[in-house]
């Protein structure tokens, strides 16, 4: 991923990354405002990121977007600078996200999630929207990227016990190790070697307590299936799939959402094609 300076300024008036939460009831987050003027008129773009990562991965999405929108990066809890965060569920988690954008935004906002970041978005559209419903900073529509919208109940024991055995290696075991097997999952099948060795490198920094505690706290069994609150929520929502993320791809077909499926990419649609990513958030906000 490229570490290329902004394109953006910065409002060095908020909190940024590299710097502590305003509170403990603030995310660390950074806002970068459009130079340009472009984005007076359009609503500002709220990234949240996966397990493992922070805001800094939105970065290439961000060089190539910041000109035309504002954007907001967050830290997620136990992540990044919010790494001294501890929540216990999505609702704790998705009231921080909350507080957060209303903190530092003043106009109309996308979320754009990824992964558990994509499930966060989608739980508080659905389950939380009041919080970012109102006054100037409202929610106007969310980006889907690799999410999932929930599993049924008879198959929530078993993701459960997934997740438990993963928490406990991250919490027990030398990150670097429980991330050369975590790498080696099904969902990451179109990564070659070399990326998922930079993977390796880039997430060893995660303090694996921390990964472990976020993991149990927003696990996919706690999640309830949210396909038809957000559809009930009258919010324009799109769904970004990898063409070599078979899984997600079948997921979402099977949501009834409006897709779209991003050719040479896995998974990680926003690192692995960032062009194309950042062009559909174009086309479609």
């Amino acid at each position: 991923m490229s570490l290329r300076m902004p394109i953006f300024s910065e409002d060095s008036s908020l909190p940024s990354i590299g710097a502590q939460p305003v509170s403990a009831s603030v995310l660390s987050a950074r806002l970068l405002s459009s130079p340009s003027g472009n984005a007076k008129d359009k609503p500002a773009l709220v990234f949240l990121h996966g397990l493992l990562g922070n805001g800094k991965d939105w970065q290439d999405v961000i060089d190539a977007l910041g000109n035309d929108f504002n954007c907001l990066t967050i830290d997620l809890p136990g992540h990044g600078e919010s790494q001294h965060i501890d929540v216990a569920g999505f609702d704790d988690t998705c009231a921080l996200i909350a507080t957060t954008i209303q903190y530092h935004l003043h106009q109309p906002f996308w979320l754009i999630g990824y992964s558990l970041g994509a499930r966060l978005a989608m739980y508080l559209s659905a389950i939380q929207r009041e919080s970012v419903g109102e006054g100037d900073a409202r929610l106007a529509g969310l980006i889907i990227e690799s999410g999932h919208t929930g599993l049924p109940i008879q198959e929530r024991a078993a993701r459960k016990d997934h997740d438990a055995r993963w928490a406990a290696r991250f919490e027990q075991e030398p990150i670097v190790d429980v991330l050369q097997d975590w790498y080696q999952q099904a969902v990451f099948s179109s990564l070659n070697h070399e990326q998922k060795q930079s993977l390796v490198a880039i997430r060893s920094d995660n303090l694996g307590v921390k990964v472990a505690s976020m993991l149990r706290a927003t696990s996919l069994a706690k999640q309830p299936i949210l396909s038809q609150a957000l559809k009930n929520s009258g919010l324009p929502l799109y769904y970004l799939c990898g063409e070599n993320d078979h899984k997600f791809a079948a997921l979402a077909k099977y949501s009834g959402f409006a897709f779209f499926t991003i050719p040479n990419a896995g998974h990680n649609i926003h690192t692995e094609q960032p062009a194309l990513f950042s062009q559909h958030v174009k086309r479609l906000i």
